[in-house]
């Protein structure tokens, strides 16, 4: 079995840490609470970074999922935060596999550009949660295209998109033989539906800045050209996306670990007490190490989740996992850099407690990790449903 990496991997890295060598600590620290990274996004969007998956074609270098995934481990692995942009990544990626000609042609060139962001993805909603297939939200038919009206939430970066992929109800629940289906994809021009007055945005605040919001729609318009793929089958347009979206998670998740064991290994090898390194101490060098070994096991998995993925193969189970196990492993990694820390792991100036907030996040979302457990649970080991 050959473990090697294209070489290229190593060039996409450097010139990402490059990157981020120009948004040290400072910068972050300065956006706190709320502000958006906005000098950050548009050096990754002239860099061409956030096109990476979009093919030559329509703009974009044409990358796999692993080399995009490799993007948004190095983001993080430098102390930067790839949360304000990694939408940009897979959400496009609904509309390269199931948009028609004309909306690959629309859309996909002006996002590879920078002319349009395509960061918000409508799906979440305040008495659904993580059961996409009871959404409330509709899509009523009518002539020349739909009319919207439902409400979304943990909708983030929705003001700082131009458009918005949204999952609509276009079937009521109780007219389809199973609950998947009914549901379809929409490409909303959200600047166009606030000057409407059909789309209020709202932000909410949070423990990190990840600039999350809740969007009302109250009879947004939409043209029949909108619609993404076929009517109906929308649930089944976003799950290859949801798989790329795991598979890039895992990524900033592994990214977050390798700062962390970093961080932490060199503190504990500089600060002395009692007139040693604390990192003499197993106590402190143990869980560290410990914390490396379980980024690196995940990593594995992600490589294998991205590597079936970019091959066209089934790769939820695979995808999944690689969130869990890496998610885990960053907020594993996050604690034994904090108390590696000490007292100082809550002092801004180290951001450890920053990167402490961001990497808490991925446990519970953009999916809870007791939602992956049923997924594996009743999907791969066959047993009974949960819930």
């Amino acid at each position: 079995m050959d473990f090697s990496l294209p070489p290229e991997l190593d060039e996409i890295r450097s010139a990402v840490r490059e990157l981020c060598a120009g948004f040290p600590g400072e910068y972050w620290r300065e956006l706190e609470p709320d502000r958006y990274p906005e000098e950050f996004v548009a050096a990754l969007t002239e860099q061409g970074w956030l096109a990476a998956l979009i093919p030559e074609e329509y703009g974009g270098p044409g990358l796999s999922l692993t080399a995009g995934s490799v993007i948004l481990e190095e983001i993080n692995a430098s102390g930067c935060n790839s949360g304000a942009c990694h939408a940009q990544m897979y959400v496009m990626g609904t509309i390269l596999r199931h948009g028609s000609d004309a909306q690959k042609q629309e859309y996909l060139p002006r996002i590879a550009s920078g002319e349009l962001r395509l960061q918000a993805f409508g799906v979440t909603e305040p008495a659904v949660g993580s059961d996409t297939t009871s959404i409330q939200t509709t899509a009523e038919r009518v002539d020349g295209g739909y009319v919207v009206r439902g409400q979304k939430i943990w909708t983030s970066r929705a003001l700082h998109s131009d458009l918005m992929l949204l999952l609509a109800r276009t079937t009521p629940a109780d007219q389809v033989e199973k609950r998947t289906e009914g549901l379809s994809t929409f490409v909303v021009d959200m600047r166009a539906a606030q000057e409407a007055g059909t789309m209020t945005i709202r932000p909410i605040r949070t423990l990190m800045n990840h600039a999350t919001t809740e969007i009302f729609l109250d009879g947004v318009e939409l043209p029949a050209d909108a619609l993404v793929g076929e009517e109906g089958k929308g649930f089944r347009h976003i799950l290859d996306g949801m798989n790329a979206e795991r598979v890039l998670i895992a990524a900033e998740c592994i990214g977050d670990g390798r700062w962390f064991v970093d961080k932490a290994s060199r503190y504990a090898s500089e600060r002395v007490v009692f007139g040693r390194p604390i990192g003499q101490n197993q106590g402190v060098q143990f869980p560290i190490a410990r914390a490396w070994a379980s980024v690196e096991a995940a990593d594995l998995m992600r490589y294998k989740a991205a590597w079936l993925f970019d091959q066209g193969l089934p790769c939820g189970p695979e995808a999944n996992t690689a969130k869990l196990l890496a998610s885990e492993a960053s907020w594993a990694a996050a604690n034994a850099c904090l108390d590696t820390h000490g007292g100082f792991g809550f002092a801004e100036e180290y951001d450890v407690e920053r990167k402490f907030r961001e990497t808490r996040l991925y446990t519970v979302a953009p999916i809870s990790n007791n939602l992956v457990l049923a997924f594996i649970g009743q999907n791969v080991l066959g047993m009974p449903r949960s819930y």
